[in-house]
């Protein structure tokens, strides 16, 4: 990077909302643990193969998968409109979080180009050793692309930052102050770093996330932004549960909160599902972990009586995609859903002047 940081340059990471050229994804490998014990692995494939058919519908899919037998159950299962825009690549990924392990692309609209940011990743504070190999994926998907690549320099997965497009991104204390992190860096000089590379202008710091997710409190499982000006948050109504405390101090945060211009954030409450509970274990099961492609929004579901109210608000926030429900309750046993397993990629904007 030259002595002008990115942002004085003009590039920006866009919003979700934003036209895509495409999405990105890992398939789970068999290396992978996120899925342990019994046929879990098993049976979330057809899971993934949701995924893909609702995003093939709706722009370019990029997965990573070497395995050959991997590569024809995906190959086998989709319709030739599916595979045409399906390309597989041959990107090792240990793990299937894309969201963490993938670039972060950005944009510039002046010069109308797309390039990415790489970060380190030490898989979620150094929680998953075999995990480490991922870290070189973000380089790899900027190589495939073509495109320049600009390295941040410190840790950053891409689920614990959402942002809205016009220079406010939303966080949590609880990752991104986390010492298994970045133990170096201040929060002054973690908010430098975020308008350097990606032109965040404001932070806003929430607190904790929700219970059992070992990401530290990935900001994608509680607050989204789904306009410049409007996020939606999950809430716990019962006061007895041990995320009502967390989130509702997260709510009175944003209550209080304004975007870079000083216009005061519009919040919309998102309903908690049931405690989602496998082999004893309180999963990280929230409906804020949806994924916004061109023209479909991938929620989670969890054969729950709350499904319904997430997504009547959530169709209400997205009139203009189609709003696809997915079970998510096999996702979950790895702890993570449909946000986490994606990235975006922008379309290159039209050049001004």
């Amino acid at each position: 990077m030259s002595e002008a940081t990115l942002s004085e340059q003009g590039w920006r990471m866009p919003a979700e909302w934003e036209p895509h050229a495409a999405t990105w994804m890992s398939w789970p490998s068999r290396q992978d643990t996120s899925f342990p014990g019994g046929d879990h692995h098993d049976r979330v494939l057809p899971v993934f193969m949701e995924m893909i058919r609702a995003i093939t519908s709706s722009e370019r899919l990029y997965l990573n998968c070497v395995d050959p037998a991997d590569r024809a159950y995906v190959e086998a299962h989709l319709d030739a409109e599916s595979r045409r825009q399906l390309v597989i690549t041959d990107i090792a990924a240990v793990y299937p979080w894309c969201r963490d392990h993938g670039a972060i692309f950005i944009v510039n609209d002046a010069l109308g180009e797309v390039a990415a940011t790489s970060w380190k990743y030490n898989a979620w504070g150094g929680k998953y050793p075999e995990a480490f190999a991922d870290d070189g994926i973000s380089t790899a998907m900027a190589q495939l692309l073509g495109l320049p690549e600009h390295h941040g320099g410190m840790v950053l997965e891409g689920g614990s930052i959402d942002g809205n497009g016009c220079g406010t991104v939303l966080t949590t204390e609880s990752c991104l102050l986390n010492p298994n992190r970045n133990p170096e860096l201040d929060r002054g000089a973690i908010e430098a770093r975020l308008e350097a590379f990606l032109g965040f202008e404001k932070v806003l710091w929430l607190g904790e996330g929700v219970v059992g997710d070992d990401t530290d409190g990935h900001i994608d499982d509680i607050t989204r932004f789904i306009n410049p000006e409007t996020v939606v948050t999950v809430i716990e109504e019962d006061e007895g549960d041990v995320n009502y405390g967390p989130l509702e101090e997260n709510y009175q945060r944003l209550c209080r909160m304004t975007t870079e211009d000083g216009s005061p954030l519009n919040v919309i409450t998102l309903p908690m599902p049931s405690p989602v509970i496998i082999e004893g274990e309180r999963l990280p099961a929230s409906y804020a972990n949806f994924y916004i492609a061109n023209r479909v929004v991938l929620v989670p579901v969890f054969g729950d009586p709350r499904d319904a109210e997430a997504l009547a608000i959530l169709g209400e926030a997205f009139p203009d995609r189609r709003i696809v429900p997915i079970n998510s309750r096999e996702l979950v046993w790895g702890l993570g859903s449909f946000h986490c397993l994606t990235q975006q990629v922008p379309l290159a904007p039209r050049r001004r002047g």
